[in-house]
């Protein structure tokens, strides 16, 4: 996969600084609106996205991202080389998805519950010739029940291929997934690293089948 041109890069806002503190700005407005939707304060740090992005496998090419907030981890996964039209981005909030839009024209952007995200994917047709490869989640699962959590998951897994990645990050000590929660799905998990640089601090953890094989990512985070 080749690096693909910025279409994040918008005159309309400036280019892409001013961009970066519209970004700043909608998400500071929306978290006032929903703090516990938004689930943090801040948009994700540079450490957290290298270290999500590079959980991606070797041959990624299909991803599903839920709760993109203001597009961090989306202009990451197109910085990797997933093709906008092999990207389908997942986020409820209208005002958000809205912005997503603006930011990535290129990009499919659904405003919808992750808890469709197989039906989603299929319609978009992510799923006609095979599955995905990763779904990447920005979703607030520590706030979640479990029962929601779990409806997401299932979705996730009944899109994904038998290798296929759900990467999630959170600010809690443990895996926002449970273990009965894992065992009830078939999932294994691994704990991929800490971003102690972001704010808050965050963890990153990758679930998969447990029938599958493990899936070394040989994706090397980006120096800067």
């Amino acid at each position: 996969m080749s690096p693909l041109p910025d279409p994040s890069f918008n005159h309309h806002h400036g280019g892409e600084a001013a961009i970066d503190l519209h970004s700043i700005r909608t998400f500071l407005r929306q978290w006032f609106r929903d703090p516990v939707k938004m689930a943090s304060v801040t948009p994700s740090g540079r450490q957290l996205t290298r270290m999500m992005v590079a959980q991606l496998p070797a041959d990624c090419s299909r991803v599903v991202e839920l709760g993109a907030g203001t597009g961090v981890f989306t202009r990451a996964l197109l910085d990797a080389g997933i093709a906008p039209s092999q990207l389908l981005v997942v986020e409820i909030n209208p005002d958000l998805s809205d912005f997503l839009r603006d930011r990535f024209p290129r990009v499919p952007v659904a405003c919808a519950d992750a808890r469709h995200l197989d039906t989603l994917a299929a319609e978009r047709g992510l799923l006609a010739d095979g599955k995905l490869d990763a779904v990447v989640s920005g979703l607030g699962m520590l706030s979640m029940s479990s029962e929601l959590r779990c409806e997401i998951l299932r979705a996730a897994f009944a899109a994904l291929g038998d290798d296929g990645r759900f990467i999630q990050f959170t600010y809690g000590p443990f895996s926002p997934v449970r273990r009965r929660e894992r065992e009830a799905l078939g999932l294994r998990m691994h704990r991929a690293g800490f971003a102690p640089r972001n704010l808050p601090p965050a963890t990153v953890y990758v679930y998969q089948r447990s029938r599958s094989h493990e899936v070394a990512s040989v994706r090397r985070p980006p120096r800067g």
